[in-house]
């Protein structure tokens, strides 16, 4: 990222009745802007005792509203941004529509607006997040041209604690015996009491541990269910270390919010219930792809079938190995990095190559760094660079842009060379940009560009081992990394992305030059 990004506006509401799933992936974003050196600023007008105390615990700013939603809320949000000198602001919650977002465009912000199934109509935001495993473009047919897509849970916002877990390995006991639960952080219609209903008949051993927030109105209800029981379970209230919770238990019963994202990166085979509306299809999806199990709405399912579900996966390992595969393969823990290299993008665009950028581009290609991670590391003749690129540029099996930001200072460059379907990627970036996120932005936006304007199908880079930045990049933007070659003598790593794959805006693509 940037060495200082500034000032972000984070607007979101919590309740016992909506929840603070909404605010907490905000949260998560806004300690990845922290991280970056920025500074999160969160307007709330509707919120727990138990969120402040977390925000303010964060060293993270709380500025009151009156309203929620609609115009009045939408200009004290601009004039927020206005006194702090933000340029973003994100917001998150069903409570803003179409017209709030024009507000704000109209008010010269730029806005990141985080969205779980269409619901506002009508989209003129910068950057539309809807890191749900059904997400899907269609969702948006009627949003602005500038408007960018962020779909799927490759773009799950994790909070920090889980950054130290993306590559700790579960290991899948033979029989399982711990059961976490966990229904998010209000719980209105007390569900985590009939989940200790169920337990009570699970004829299996174990032991359970059961996660319960402030903000659940049924707190005397559920201790004095548990202190009734002869079962091992212990009540968690507002943990810090769910992370270390999840790693603990072999199974989970859990609410189909946004938990479901750190379960899977956790690799916790987890039982689902829709406790609202708008995570019916998150469940069904998950359970569709066998990265979870979906047992159904929290108010249609017994505490019989909920204890047979439970006893059923506890015995089953082979069940528990296949689901925490898959949940493992769908989150690896980076979604706030992208959602960040997608805000910086932003103050990014490409442009295509020009005879003028000669000089430029022989500066680059010369840099020593460069050179040093080059398969060919010798320096390059000013004479056979003009011929290289006068044959680039006049030749429609190659793409290069030079990417700049809003200063129109020239950042680095990224070059296609396309056979038939396949394109070979390569990027280079000036130095005084590097170590500052900007390979990934500078990525996507080719990436994004590639696959709508031609018809390429496999995209492949080769790296030298130890160019440990490209490796970071192409990791961190979705490539798979595949069997290691020899490029003139020197070992080389191959890593590759297929359209199909492609999670970004969208695969569509317009007839252009290098299409058949």
């Amino acid at each position: 990222m940037a060495h200082n990004p500034g000032t972000l506006i984070l607007r979101s509401d919590a309740s016992t009745a909506m929840g603070t799933g909404h605010i907490m992936r905000c949260f998560a974003l806004a300690q990845a802007w922290q991280d970056a050196g920025g500074r999160p600023v969160f307007a709330i007008a509707e919120s727990t005792p138990a969120i402040r105390e977390r925000l303010l615990a964060d060293k993270m700013e709380v500025a009151p509203l009156v309203s929620a939603g609609g115009e009045d809320d939408a200009q004290k949000v601009a004039e927020l941004a206005l006194r702090h000198a933000a340029e973003w602001v994100v917001v998150d919650g069903y409570q803003f529509g179409a017209d709030y977002q024009r507000q704000l465009k109209a008010a010269g912000l730029k806005l990141l607006f985080v969205d779980d199934n269409g619901h506002t109509g009508h989209y003129s935001a910068d950057l539309v997040l809807n890191q749900n495993a059904h997400a899907n473009a269609s969702f948006y047919g009627s949003r602005e041209p500038y408007t960018r897509l962020l779909l799927g849970p490759r773009y799950a916002m994790l909070r920090r604690e889980f950054a130290q877990w993306r590559y700790w390995k579960r290991e899948i006991a033979a029989v399982g015996k711990k059961v976490l639960v966990t229904m998010g952080g209000s719980d209105p219609g007390n569900v985590t009491g009939n989940i200790i209903d169920a337990l009570h008949q699970v004829r299996v051993p174990f032991e359970a541990k059961v996660i319960f927030g402030s903000a659940n109105p049924h707190n005397a209800a559920i201790e004095c269910a548990v202190g009734g029981s002869s079962a091992k379970i212990e009540l968690v209230r507002n943990p810090s270390n769910m992370p270390e919770l999840m790693a603990w238990a072999d199974v989970a019963v859990a609410a189909a919010g946004s938990t479901c994202w750190e379960l899977c990166l956790m690799g916790l085979p987890a039982i689902l219930m829709n406790v609202a509306p708008n995570q019916r299809q998150i469940a069904q999806e998950l359970d569709a792809g066998g990265c979870a199990i979906h047992i159904g709405s929290a108010g249609e399912v017994s505490a019989e079938r909920m204890a047979a579900q439970i006893e059923q996966l506890l015995g089953s390992q082979q069940i528990r190995i296949a689901v925490s595969s898959k949940a493992r393969e769908l989150v690896d823990g980076q979604g706030c990095g992208r959602v960040l290299s997608a805000i910086l993008a932003k103050n990014i665009r490409l442009r295509e190559v020009v005879e003028s950028d000669s000089r430029l581009l022989f500066e680059w290609a010369n840099d020593p760094e460069a050179r040093a991670n080059s398969f060919s590391s010798a320096p390059i003749a000013w004479e056979h660079h003009q011929a290289w690129l006068a044959e680039k540029l006049s030749s429609l099996c190659a793409l290069i842009f030079i990417a700049v930001n809003d200063e129109d200072t020239p950042i680095g460059l990224l070059r296609y060379d396309i056979v038939d379907d396949i394109a070979v990627l390569s990027v280079n970036l000036d130095h005084r940009f590097r170590g500052r996120g900007c390979g990934t932005a500078i990525l996507s936006l080719g990436l994004e560009e590639l696959f709508r304007a031609t018809r390429v199908e496999k995209i492949r880079a080769y790296v030298k081992p130890e160019n440990l930045a490209s490796v970071r990049l192409f990791t961190k933007s979705g490539f798979t990394q595949g069997e290691r070659n020899v490029i003139d003598g020197q070992a080389a790593i191959v890593f590759g992305l297929e359209r199909a794959h492609y999670t970004g805006e969208s695969s569509q693509y317009k007839d252009r030059r290098l299409s058949p």
